[in-house]
């Protein structure tokens, strides 16, 4: 078995047992990724420090025909950030996974 096949196999565990589930425009089945929205990065007395935006990180495999704008709805409580994005890019990061970068909708 390749290496990647066998990466492939443990990430369809952890994404089964631990991921969140969105609905991406234009596709029919919701994805599996996981999601973060880190409002503010970590605070250091009064000075804060830069703001990032919500990612939904999936796989490569689920990221085929994915542009700019589409809808993302994240389904997760709205208290830990769920709800309707625009999908701003597409960050691959080497090892199989691409992070959604969001907007909220207003």
């Amino acid at each position: 078995m390749a290496f990647r096949e066998l990466i492939d196999d443990i990430d369809d565990v952890i994404f089964d047992t631990l991921g969140d589930t969105a609905l991406i425009e234009g596709r029919a089945e919701p994805v599996l990724g996981m999601f973060s929205a880190p409002w503010k990065a970590p605070q250091f007395g009064k000075v804060q420090t830069a703001i990032r935006e919500p990612r939904f990180e999936i796989r490569v495999k689920d990221s085929d025909g994915l542009s700019r704008g589409l809808r993302v709805t994240v389904d997760v409580p709205a208290l830990d950030g769920g709800g309707d994005y625009d999908l701003l890019q597409l960050e691959p990061n080497g090892n199989g996974l691409v992070a959604l970068i969001l907007r909220k909708r207003p």
